[in-house]
């Protein structure tokens, strides 16, 4: 009888394209239980909670007002299935991206491990900023915030948001939210894992602030601001792997880094350390959503102060590191000077020297043979 051999084979290991397929294929379905159970009365009061937004009040009309009822929005507990739903929406849009747009292009380029993984991120964080600040800029100048700052911190609380206010808040969450998952799908490197999460929890920290204090006019600005940016930031990267002479756009993101940071705290203290502080209504009252009281207020400043004070040593750090690369990379090789020895002429020296050097061999010379003969 003939023994079979068991088969030494390892088995198949799967790609990281297939890997990532796969969760998205999850995730899609997971996703479409949801839309599904909009489809169903026994099922619909549930579904509807996780798909569309929640909390909204109708205002009747009145004289001074338009002619049409508004509905409006306020944040509540429920929110948090909404984001869920749309972080879920957020992992799809990452692997649509991932695999027809980013994958195709390191094909072509063929990046190493590491430009692999950065190109990926601010790929994928760029059409994120790109989309977001077209969304908010959007949003500013439909409610009027440009042309009247003053809105900022008049009226606070603003506890009622209009839809696309609320959504835009919803999705920023979603996608942060749906950062974490997505270092177990694109396999981040351990190293990379703390960088990531410090920025992810200060993005959540913010946006959530924003949106649970009723300061969304003062975030949504500061959003915009920040985000404008970063994009320049991440698409200057972009350029810079497909040719690394590229440095115009990093030099000006360096200026317009700065002016945001500036920017962004000129604004911040205007609205909570002035605008606010004068405001009447300084008591603390959950129901009706009103913070503005001294402690939250330097909690905000605080928050926000040390934040920027974050991002401007990281930015200097950077800025060191980049011009200590310019400076060895463009630094002339320094010539040695010509070793001249006592009783030799520099001829001799050249002919049995390397670069003004004796060498071993002249002690071998023909003068040094013929006093060793006599």
């Amino acid at each position: 009888m003939a023994i079979r051999k068991k088969s030494t084979k390892s088995p198949p290991v799967l790609s990281h394209e297939f890997v990532l397929q796969n969760h998205a294929d999850i995730v899609s379905c997971v996703a479409m239980v949801f839309l599904l159970g909009l489809m169903f009365e026994i099922t619909a009061k549930a579904s509807i909670i996780f798909v569309t937004l929640q909390y909204n009040v109708t205002l009747s009309a009145t004289e001074e007002q338009t002619t049409e009822s508004t509905s409006l929005y306020y944040c509540g507990i429920k929110d948090l299935a909404t984001v869920f739903f749309y972080m879920l929406v957020a992992i799809i849009i990452h692997a649509i991206i991932q695999e027809y747009v980013l994958d195709k292009i390191n094909r072509r380029m063929h990046f190493s491990k590491t430009k692999h993984s950065k190109f990926n991120e601010s790929g994928q964080l760029s059409a994120f900023y790109l989309f977001s600040c077209i969304w908010g800029t959007f949003i500013l100048v439909s409610e009027n915030y440009i042309s009247d700052p003053t809105i900022l911190w008049r009226a606070y609380p603003h506890s009622l948001m209009t839809f696309q206010m609320k959504f835009f808040y919803i999705s920023q969450l979603a996608y942060w939210f749906h950062a974490f998952p997505e270092l177990y799908f694109q396999k981040t490197k351990k190293e990379d894992i703390p960088r990531q999460l410090v920025y992810i929890g200060l993005y959540l920290f913010h946006i959530a602030g924003a949106y649970l204090l009723n300061l969304n006019h003062l975030g949504l600005v500061l959003l915009v601001l920040h985000y404008f940016v970063e994009f320049l930031f991440h698409i200057s990267r972009l350029f810079y792997f497909s040719d690394e002479k590229y440095q115009k756009g990093f030099s000006l993101w360096a200026v317009l880094f700065v002016l945001g940071r500036l920017l962004t705290l000129i604004l911040s203290v205007l609205t909570v350390g002035f605008g606010l502080a004068r405001a009447e209504n300084q008591k603390l009252d959950f129901s009706t959503g009103n913070f503005n009281v001294l402690a939250v207020r330097i909690a905000v400043l605080a928050s926000i102060c040390i934040t920027q004070a974050f991002m401007m040593w990281k930015f200097i750090n950077f800025q060191l590191r980049r011009w200590r690369e310019h400076s060895t990379s463009q630094a002339p090789a320094v010539k040695k000077k010509p070793a001249v020895t006592k009783g030799r002429s520099s001829r001799k020296g050249t002919e049995n020297g390397v670069n003004g050097t004796v060498t071993s061999s002249g002690a071998d010379s023909p003068r040094n043979r013929k006093e060793k003969s006599s």
